[in-house]
């Protein structure tokens, strides 16, 4: 089903000779929102790449999940509590990359550092916060003086910085480096070793 989950794309790769797994949201489709099929297609295809210990690096342009009713009504929180639960539950070696946008529950559940992320970098032009900047002009004031303020909330939130200074991201890097940093870093990461608590099944939230 080559259409399944466009919004989300999962691929093979090698870098430096060694298979990796990649997984990166696709702005062409949905914008990038994560919704109940994405969510699944990732959580599937991580589970199954930590299974035979394949590397997994992933890139993010998130705006957030998808809104409406039918999402809803279907169980999106279940359905993407399930790829927060697989990127946790890996024992693999983790790069992410944030590219664009990072918004909310979305990013978090992207490989994110509170998903025990093993390094996490960041292009320039990356926005890491829980909203748009337009919408959260909007709660903030009230809808006063909005384009005004949205300018002043972009230069103050709409960057990396903060997140790099509140230890969320490791580097913020430029796109040509990226290929050389991630290299780099799996070399560093090919003999990590995290054990996840002693149980006997895990609890994937079905």
């Amino acid at each position: 089903m080559p259409d399944y989950g466009g919004n989300i794309v999962t691929a093979f790769a090698r870098l430096d000779g060694k298979p990796v797994a990649l997984v990166a949201n696709n702005p062409a489709v949905l914008a990038g929102c994560l919704d109940i099929d994405s969510s699944t297609k990732a959580a599937r295809f991580v589970r199954f790449v930590n299974a035979f210990n394949i590397p997994i690096v992933t890139f993010v342009d998130v705006p957030g999940f998808l809104p409406g009713t039918d999402q809803e009504h279907n169980g999106i929180i279940r359905h993407g509590a399930k790829l927060l639960f697989a990127y946790a539950e890996a024992t693999v070696p983790k790069v992410t990359v944030i590219t664009r946008k990072a918004y909310g529950g979305a990013y978090d559940v992207m490989a994110s550092k509170h998903l025990r992320g093993d390094i996490n970098y960041a292009w320039p032009t990356a926005e890491i916060a829980v909203m748009g900047a337009k919408g959260a002009v909007e709660i903030i004031f009230r809808g006063q003086d909005v384009e005004q303020k949205t300018l002043e909330y972009q230069d103050a939130f709409a960057n990396p910085l903060r997140a790099a200074q509140r230890g969320f991201i490791d580097d913020i890097i430029d796109p040509s480096e990226t290929r050389r940093r991630i290299c780099e870093d799996l070399k560093v990461l090919k003999r990590k070793k995290l054990d996840n608590p002693p149980r006997r099944l895990a609890n994937i939230p079905l």
